[in-house]
């Protein structure tokens, strides 16, 4: 079977000749789409945008990637953003936009969890954390929890909040 590489053929496309498609059931949370914001501002377009170009139309319609076309059209107000070229009928778009969404993976909870408490262990504050990766601070904490209390929570920052008061239904003699 021969492997075709459209990723080498990477072209600069102006956003208004890029066009959702109909069909995607794919969403996103806000969190997450601030995520792929935070993401791009930090590494840039890592991944272009996969579309097939409508010759009649002169319009690119994405495959995937429409969450980072969002984001290059809400937040960056790119004019231009990258586009791989794939050349296939309306089925075989609709099986790859699926395929593309479903490999995606998740991430395991163990495997995180390591993750969080070795950026714990290099450094990061929680705060930092949450940011870095787009997580809520109970999220961090469930984390660090999987991975074992003492180390996890050597630098945790524990909120004052707490104080001294005398229970009505137990005093100590």
């Amino acid at each position: 079977m021969k492997i075709e590489f459209p990723v080498l053929n990477v072209q600069m496309v102006p956003i208004y000749k890029v066009v959702a498609n109909d069909y995607n059931p794919n969403k996103i949370a806000k969190p997450e789409l601030l995520l792929l914001k935070h993401s791009i501002e930090k590494d840039g377009y890592t991944q272009p945008i996969v579309a097939y170009h409508d010759k009649k139309q002169d319009i690119y319609i994405i495959v995937d990637g429409f969450h980072r076309y969002r984001c290059a059209k809400e937040f960056f107000h790119l004019k231009e953003i990258p586009i791989v070229v794939i050349k296939k009928g309306i089925q075989n778009r609709m099986a790859s936009t699926i395929r593309h969404n479903r490999a995606r993976g998740t991430h395991q909870i163990k495997d995180i969890s390591k993750i969080v408490a070795e950026l714990t262990e290099l450094g990061w504050n929680e705060k930092r954390i949450c940011k870095e990766l787009g997580m809520e601070m109970d999220e961090v904490i469930r984390l660090k929890q999987v991975t074992g209390l003492k180390e996890a929570f050597q630098n945790h920052e524990f909120s004052k909040s707490w104080e001294e008061f005398e229970s009505k239904y137990y005093k100590e003699n």
